[in-house]
């Protein structure tokens, strides 16, 4: 399996301090430090992805449970009404980040800010994020915010102003359980529900009509 990069020094220190463990005699240590890897190993796993082929299709940015649909007024880098499709990402889902749809980065925004529980209404204007504006190849504009939660310290964001990615591709990562918000224009129909399960790069979130 596919291990993302960021996860590696965690992995080679867990392992290494549980072999250090084992060999001393401190069965504890090193049993606890050999479970740590495993969760790593699980945390930060990153899958292939095969994205629906299709025109207007807009796929998930991340694994997780949809916990919000709305639409709102206010979005990061963005002006006029959007919908808001929220993605909680608990610390056994994938945290590997993916591009909606096929585009082009126009602004990227990093925002300070608190550490609440990543599935919580306010986490939307107080948790630390990461904001991007991406147009698609019909100029619409959508955005993808990354949202770091109660334990997640850190959001990678590897994309870059003028990057172009492809529907699906990855684009960065946020460790030990978040959220990604993901606005869409007021118009796209929605396929998913609150409560319902998705993927990165494969569940169809909407479509433009």
């Amino acid at each position: 399996m596919k291990i993302a990069a960021e996860g590696y020094p965690l992995i080679l220190i867990t392992l290494g301090l549980s072999l250090v463990g084992l060999v001393l005699g401190w069965w504890f240590i090193g049993v606890v430090a050999a479970g740590l890897a495993g969760f790593f190993v699980l945390f930060f796993r990153d899958p292939e992805r095969h994205p629906p082929e299709g025109k207007g299709l807009v796929v998930a940015p991340a694994d997780g449970r949809v916990v919000s649909v709305v639409k709102t007024e206010r979005a990061p880098l963005l002006v006029g009404p959007k919908v808001r499709v929220s993605i909680f990402m608990s610390p056994l889902d994938v945290h590997i980040n993916r591009m909606p749809v096929t585009a082009t980065i126009e602004e990227i925004r990093h925002m300070p800010g608190k550490f609440l529980a990543a599935y919580k209404d306010q986490a939307v204007e107080q948790n630390e994020q990461n904001a991007m504006r991406i147009a698609d190849e019909d100029g619409r504009k959508l955005g993808v915010v990354q949202v770091a939660g109660f334990l997640a310290r850190r959001i990678v964001c590897k994309a870059r102003k003028g990057d172009t990615y492809n529907k699906g591709d990855r684009f960065g990562l946020i460790m030990f359980g978040s959220r990604t918000d993901l606005y869409l224009p007021p118009d796209t129909e929605i396929d998913i529900a609150e409560g319902q399960k998705v993927k990165g790069g494969e569940t169809v979130i909407g479509r433009f009509v």
